[in-house]
Formats: structure tokens, sequence, C-alpha cells
């Protein structure tokens, strides 16, 4: 039989070809997840990117060097009126302009991390360069300046510059000691030639700036390398997420299509099981009313029975599907009119009435007088409260009772209360009656099975018509289904309560 899908749809919903994307979503994620267990926060495991913020750090702050050197160098001729000083400050603006060509060297290119080290080393070799200068200026003399006022200014100098290379530097490790060794070398040389107290006073106070300044420095590098780690842990997550949410819409999408592939083989399949079911039955019944004749053997008689009932629990079993099939498809439409909640109530108890007699349950009623139609689904209503009364009759024990009540709720709705006194159905069991083919262990250890479908169908038509569905019930002392209509469903306003006291407390209990 043809049903008019699309064979390359189906074909997709078995193909098992894609298998491969959950290997790669699998293998990244524990790459990930690896990284993040290991860590990164060590300097070794940041040390290009460090070297990428300094050279980016060179680069930005290239101006700032020379307009120094300039002020220097205007400063120092105006104190000595000499030109010497020129030379000092064009060797260490080359110097300056040499550190810059190699910081646009590395930027343009791809350090790889073989080629970290000899980087590294490049920008020290410059630094070590610009701390010569810095001791040569040391040598600079002034013979119209005092000597302490000389020196106080190479001392002023020096701490600027001290000041302005820890500021640009502290990205490179060592760089600053590299830079300013040259410049200690040379302060104490001078202050051992000399023997001026001004020189030994400065050499002690470069040298104790140099070391707060390295302190100072290594804890901020330690800093970056800390807000790097965090940084790239922040990037892990977000990618360990983004392969999460991959593998969560792939395992929806499956979901989705195996859900597609079972609405199509319940859709294509009903007919075909209910027609050679129906003839199942029809045989079977005719032979066991022996219409055509009697049979002649009793063990006949009673297996031509036996068919009969189970195809039709077998057409129950295939119909319960197929309705909760429809139902979960969204394909389940409502052919709302007026009714009232009573008159097929009092219907269902008529049809479940000789059964209930066999196992001799009397069935109590107590409607509310007066009450006005809803709006809903005559059939799907009834067969509301027929799986209802069924699984109150089935699980009841002999010369038991059963309640039916059918009133107001709290808030201006109607309510179909069916309430037994039989075993109970244990408190965590609950919602696994509720789940589709879910049975408790009363259930199981029945005789009178069932499929598990009846009670997921009633809450499923209910919440079609936006009502609730509640089950109550404690082990040993019985059940109490009950099934309610939202107050939009009834098509005109409820008694005023003054009216009937009785039916306040009955919106209590069901608020």
């Amino acid at each position: 039989m043809t049903t008019g899908v699309s064979t390359s749809t189906d074909k997709i919903i078995v193909d098992k070809s894609r298998s491969h994307r959950n290997k790669a979503v699998s293998k990244a994620v524990r790459t990930t997840r690896e990284r993040l267990q290991a860590g990164g926060s060590t300097a070794s495991g940041f040390a290009r990117e460090m070297l990428g913020l300094h050279v980016d750090q060179v680069l930005h702050g290239a101006i700032v060097m020379p307009i120094l050197l300039a002020l220097i160098t205007g400063v120092s001729i105006y104190l000595s009126q000499h030109l010497d000083v020129v030379a000092w400050g064009l060797l260490t603006l080359c110097v300056h302009a040499v550190g810059i060509l190699l910081a646009r060297r590395a930027a343009s290119r791809d350090i790889t991390a073989e080629k970290i080290v000899f980087w590294r080393r490049r920008f020290l070799i410059v630094q070590a360069l610009l701390g010569c200068c810095w001791a040569a200026f040391l040598f600079q003399d002034c013979d119209r300046c005092g000597q302490m006022e000389y020196e106080f200014y190479k001392g002023a100098v020096l701490l600027i510059a001290l000041a302005v290379t820890a500021t640009g530097t502290f990205m490179l490790r060592d760089a600053l000691l590299v830079t300013f060794s040259p410049v200690i070398v040379a302060l104490c040389a001078l202050a051992l030639r000399t023997g001026s107290p001004a020189y030994y006073a400065l050499t002690t106070v470069i040298a104790t700036s140099l070391v707060f300044l390295i302190f100072m420095t290594n804890r901020m590098h330690r800093a970056n390398i800390h807000i790097l780690s965090m940084q790239s842990e922040k990037d892990d997550l977000i990618a360990e997420l983004e392969v999460a949410k991959s593998m969560s819409d792939e395992a929806r999408r499956r979901a989705e299509e195996a859900n597609l592939a079972k609405s199509r083989f319940l859709a294509s399949m009903s007919h075909e099981l209910r027609t050679p079911l129906n003839a199942i039955l029809g045989f079977s019944e005719v032979m066991s009313t022996e219409v055509l004749g009697p049979l002649n053997n009793p063990i006949y008689k009673e297996y031509t029975g036996d068919i009969h009932r189970s195809g039709q629990h077998l057409l129950d079993l295939i119909n319960e599907i197929l309705d909760l099939s429809r139902i979960e498809a969204g394909k389940y439409d409502l052919n709302e009119e007026a009714i009232h909640l009573a008159e097929i109530t009092e219907d269902c108890i008529g049809m479940v009435q000789l059964r209930a007699r066999t196992k001799n349950i009397k069935i109590s009623e107590q409607f509310e007088r007066g009450m006005p139609a809803v709006w809903a689904d005559e059939k799907a209503m009834r067969q509301v409260t027929l799986n209802l009364l069924s699984n109150a009759v089935k699980f009841t024990p002999s010369g038991g009772e059963i309640s039916v009540k059918v009133g107001w709720t709290a808030g201006g709705g109607q309510y179909l209360s069916i309430k037994d006194n039989g075993p109970g159905i244990p408190e965590d069991e609950i919602p696994v009656v509720l789940s589709a083919f879910g049975q408790g262990s009363i259930a199981i250890k029945s005789a009178e099975q069932g499929t598990g479908l009846g009670l997921p169908i009633v809450q499923a038509i209910l919440a079609k018509h936006n009502g609730d569905f509640i089950l109550r019930s404690k082990l040993r002392e019985g059940t109490e289904a009950i099934a309610i209509l939202p107050a939009k469903r009834v098509l005109q306003s409820i008694p005023a309560v003054e009216d009937a006291p009785t039916i306040e407390r009955r919106r209590r209990s069901f608020a």
C-alpha cells in the first residue's frame, strides 16, 4: 500500500551515516575538557601571547621615547651649553628605532612556539643596547653646572627613564633588569672612581627603585598571565557549550525524526492492522454464536471465544495507540459543541454498570443540579469518562464502591470526580502511571492488566481542552481521579455562592 510519503524523507530518518558528526563532537568535547582540567596558567603556556602583547605595546608607545629623548637632549644642551649630548640622543634614538622595526617585523609574522625564544632574545638585546645608552648618559659632563646639581639632574632623568621602561616592557620578562643593569654598573664605577657621596646616593636610589619596579613588573606580568588564563578558560567553556548545544540540536533532530517515523508508521499501518482484525472478530463471533450451525466440540467453542476476546483486546490497544499518537502529533482535532457533563457521565455509568454488577460493585452518583452546558468535544469527554470509570471498576475489589461526582470548581469551571476504594497507588508510582505505557505495581500484579495508555490519553485530552487532570491515591485506601474543565468553557455563569454553601466547600477542595 502506498502512503504518498516521500521516500527521500523516509531515507533520512533511518540514515546512519550521520553518526560521524557525533564522534567529531565528542572528540571536541574531550579535548576541551582535558585542556580545562590540565590548566594553562603557567608563564610558558602563554609565552606567545605575552610576546604578542609586548609587540603591540611597543608599537602603540613608539612615540613616547622620542619625545622623552628630545626633552632630555634639549634640557642637557640648555644646562651644559654643549652639543655633545646631541650625538648621545641620536644614538639612543637609533637604538629605539631598531626596536620599533623589530616589533613591526614580529607583528607581520606568525610567531611559532619554536621561534618564541629567538624573538624574545632579540627584544632583550635591544633593551640591553638601550641600557648602554642610558649608562653613557651618566658620563656626560657640565662645566657650567655645579657637580651636585648635574648629578641630581642625571638621577631625575634615570628615574624617569626607569619608570617609562617599566611601563613599556613589563610584558617582556626580565626586560627591566637587562635594560638597567649597565646603568647600575656605570653608577658603581663612577662612585668608586670619584668617591662622590652624590654618586653613592644616586646608586642606592636607582638600585632600590630598580628592585622595587622589578618586583612590581613581575606582579603585573603574573597578573596578565592570570587574565590570559581566565580568558582562555572562558573561551574553552564557551566552546564546550557550543559543542554541547550542537549535540543537543542533533539529538533533538533525531528525536523529531524518530517521532515522525513513528507517526507515519502508525498512520500507514492502522488500516492494514484493523482490516484483518475486523475479519478475525467477525468470524470468531459468528463461530462462537453458532450462527451457521452448532460446534460439535465444546473446546472449539471455547477457543473461538478466546480468539474473539484476544482480537478485541488487540483492537482496543491499536485504537489507544493511534489516539495517543494523533494527540502527540497535534493532529487530534476537537469537534466542539455544547454538552452537559452530567448527562455524558450518566450514559457512561450505564455502559459500565453491567460489569460493575458482575463484581458486586456499587456506583453512587452525586451531581449538582442546574449545571449549564460546557463547550467541549463530546466524543473526547466520553472517552475520558469511560477510561476513568473502567479503571475504577477494574481495580475495585468485589463488593467495593465507586463514587462519581460532577460539580463546580473554585475557579468557576466544572469537574468530574471518580473515587474508588480499591488497593490504591503508592505515591512514588503516580508519575509512572501517568506516563505512556506506565503501570504501577498493583496493576502489574492484577489479573486485569491494561495497556498503560488510558490515563495518558485522559491527561492529553483534558490538556487539549485547556483543562487539568488530578490523580490522588493512598495505598490500601483507594484512588480518586479528577477531570477539570476551565471556567471559559462554561456557557453561563455559576450560581451565586450564597445560595449554595456546599459548592463553596467543594471549590476549596479543588482549588
